[in-house]
């Protein structure tokens, strides 16, 4: 239902850059909001927010650490999210979408690199359609396209050729397969759209990476993005061992050739950017493209700490994502604002990131990669009404001074435990702890029992990719 009404004690229409208001009365309608008012405090204590945004996600089966890769690097890692197989999309979709909005994200950029693979790839993205539409959540939907290095920052002969012989036999038939053309991964991308792309689901291309997608496919994406104004979602330079490859094969500089073959434009966010340069942060400044920083995952999986204060200082426009992999991988979007807050507010005296940039960050930039919505996050007459909505007397219950802004308690100590509602264009996804649009704790019961039914009956797979990582510490140490 996109029409409502809702009476808080405190409202913080712009979190850090407008003043606080201590009562308020908000009215919706038709996913807009059209009364704001000051009103009495009705005493229940709730504060209302605009709404967060995960801008970097992939709507996973799992959490990580379940299957064995915990504390491994990305490049090692990655192997992991193979040895369990592919189970109900709908399932898959819908677990990860109602995990995310009941931890505080009510827009969810799904960049869909695990396919599941039980139907064909249109059909699937339709199940996650459907996932969406139940939860609640807008949808940002990346299809996944790549072309190469499916191993290693190097071709695959060439790394299947370096391994002992044992392992090179279990590996080379999952890599046999050649891929498809740039022509037609292009194809499937607007037949998904034709399918699927629609109000609350925004479908977007969505090239892995520039490690694992060849000139060829860039340039053609480039132009397809141009030609029609659909929105590009791609890694990059995440790890070290990106920024080492990206040197040596882009001497030129990895973002100048972005910018050459026409794919850095504001219709661009770029996940990570790790270990990108100030120069770099210029060019993507002056692109219009975002960033979508993912803080929890870079330190999970051993990526490093983005520059996000440089980024912000240079003019980038930076977004939240939460990749799946928060600090204690449980999706919660403001345990992730937190850590994102301390990690890059400035030390000492010095303000690298305020109030007002942390929530904008987390809010309003994500609006954009997901939804391709440009305006700004505040709640105001005419806006979204995009709600986050804090149980106050759960999360200030030793509040002494009045004088102390509800912000302060927010930014320093509210969890997904604090929610007591979230609403994305008025219709409202969680209240009291539930997941409205689905029941969640059904999904995950019934999720998990697909999961162990149709686990293999040996190790072979999961031996061979525990091997694989000591092989790629190898290669991508240069260690012999």
């Amino acid at each position: 239902m996109s029409t409502g009404q809702l009476r808080a004690d405190w409202l913080l229409a712009s979190p850090g850059q407008s003043p606080e208001q201590q009562g308020a009365r908000l009215a919706w309608q038709d996913g807009r909001l059209v009364e704001l008012a000051a009103a009495a405090p009705d005493g229940r204590g709730l504060i209302v927010l605009p709404g967060l945004c995960n801008a970097h996600d992939h709507a996973r089966a799992v959490r990580a650490s379940a299957l064995g890769a915990f504390d491994r690097p990305l490049e090692s890692w990655l192997m992991y999210l193979g040895v369990i197989p592919g189970v109900d999309a709908y399932l898959t979709a819908a677990s990860s979408l109602a995990r995310s909005a009941l931890r505080g994200a009510g827009r969810v950029m799904v960049h869909y690199t695990r396919i599941q693979g039980l139907l064909p790839l249109v059909e699937e993205a339709g199940q996650v359609a459907r996932a969406a539409r139940d939860v609640g959540v807008q949808v940002g939907f990346a299809v996944a396209m790549r072309d190469r290095q499916n191993i290693a920052y190097a071709d695959d002969a060439a790394v299947l050729a370096s391994l002992p012989p044992g392992l090179r036999a279990q590996l080379e038939p999952r890599f046999a397969k050649a891929p498809a053309s740039p022509a037609m991964q292009l194809a499937l991308v607007d037949e998904i759209a034709a399918a699927c792309h629609g109000p609350g689901f925004n479908v977007q291309y969505g090239p892995t990476g520039v490690q694992w997608c060849s000139d060829a496919l860039l340039r053609a994406i480039a132009r397809a993005s141009a030609d029609t104004g659909q929105q590009v979602h791609m890694h990059l330079l995440e790890t070290r061992y990106q920024r080492e490859w990206a040197d040596r094969e882009f001497p030129q500089g990895i973002v100048a050739y972005l910018r050459d073959i026409g794919l850095l434009s504001p219709r661009l966010t770029l996940a990570h950017c790790t270990w990108a340069r100030p120069e770099e942060l210029a060019l993507i400044a002056e692109s219009g493209a975002r960033i979508a920083v993912n803080t929890g995952s870079n330190l999970g999986i051993r990526s490093g700490i983005a520059p996000v204060a440089q980024m912000l200082a240079a003019g980038c426009r930076v977004a939240m994502g939460l990749d799946g992999l928060a600090l204690d991988e449980d999706d919660d979007a403001l345990r992730e604002l937190r850590l994102l807050h301390h990690l890059h507010k400035g030390w000492g005296y010095e303000t690298a990131m305020s109030h007002a940039q942390a929530w904008r960050v987390a809010s309003e930039q994500g609006r954009h990669a997901i939804s391709g919505i440009e305006t700004e996050a505040t709640l105001a007459p005419g806006a979204r009404a995009d709600l986050l909505v804090l149980d106050g007397r759960a999360l200030m219950d030793d509040r002494l001074f009045e004088d102390v802004p509800v912000l302060d308690f927010v930014l320093a100590r509210a969890t997904a435990g604090h929610i007591h509602q979230v609403a994305v264009e008025g219709r409202t996804l969680v209240h009291q702890g539930r997941v409205l649009g689905v029941d969640y704790p059904a999904l995950m019961r019934e999720l998990m029992s697909s999961l162990r039914a149709a686990l293999p009956g040996d190790e072979v797979w999961r031996a061979a990719v525990r091997a694989l990582n000591g092989e790629l510490a190898k290669h991508h140490t240069h260690c012999c």
